[in-house]
């Protein structure tokens, strides 16, 4: 059984399919065939979100994984995630929560929180 996928990997967006043996066809590139061979055997993805922040000039703060995590886990990672709450100054790259669910990935900011008193 094939299976069609349009690789993310860059603009070009070349529609992949994959056969039962796993050979990809029609990507442009080598890391189409890994992105296609990735995505049906063990999909991960970058999780996005914000967290609250205290004292801060703006009341929430955007995170992200420093990585992506299994795709099965998005939701468990959701939940770490929303038990959050920072307090300000925030910056760019702090660790927000360290190895998440013992996963090596951390959670990071992606904006920075001035302090407001």
């Amino acid at each position: 059984m094939e299976k069609n996928l349009i690789c993310i990997c860059c603009p070009r967006g070349c529609h992949l399919t994959v056969d039962e043996n796993m050979s990809v066809s029609g990507n442009f590139c080598p890391r189409g065939a890994k992105y296609a061979i990735d995505e049906l055997t063990h999909p991960t993805r970058i999780v996005t979100s914000t967290v609250k922040v205290n004292d801060g000039s703006y009341s929430v703060c955007s995170v992200k994984t420093a990585s992506p995590v299994p795709k099965e886990k998005i939701f468990e990672v959701m939940e770490e995630i929303n038990k959050v709450e920072l307090k300000a100054p925030v910056s760019i790259g702090d660790i927000v929560i360290k190895n998440v669910l013992n996963l090596s990935v951390d959670i990071i900011a992606t904006e920075n929180i001035e302090l407001v008193k």
